[in-house]
């Protein structure tokens, strides 16, 4: 049996993200979404490979919220694609945490996962 290494819980979250790169955007469906990363569903042939760049862009509640990630693919299976953060600005920061303490009802959880984000 393999044991479990994911160090931040997925919380399964159903909405469109918007993913991109230089040269075009495409639209996703969000399967979950942790701290540390996303994995989305792509209903479109897509070309990529595992390390590329994309942006990720999670519209909230009305539109004024938004999540903004910068990603690199780090894994990719059939038209899955797990997508790790490598940057977030803090408006984005604060509005996913308020996300996974309503999602994960336990705010002292999210903070010790932040706190595992400076090491």
């Amino acid at each position: 049996m393999t044991q479990e290494r994911r160090r931040f819980t997925r919380v399964p979250f159903d909405a469109y993200v918007q993913l991109s790169n230089i040269e075009h955007q495409w639209t996703a469906h969000l399967i979950d979404i942790s701290l540390h990363g996303v994995l989305v569903e792509l209903d479109t042939d897509w070309e990529g490979h595992e390390g590329d760049f994309l942006v990720v862009d999670l519209k909230l509640g009305n539109g004024e919220v938004d999540i903004h990630m910068e990603t690199a693919i780090a894994h990719i299976h059939d038209n899955h694609l797990g997508l790790e953060t490598k940057n977030m600005d803090l408006d984005s920061i604060t509005h996913l945490r308020r996300l996974l303490e309503v999602n994960l009802g336990d705010a002292e959880l999210v903070n010790r996962e932040l706190a595992e984000l400076g090491k």
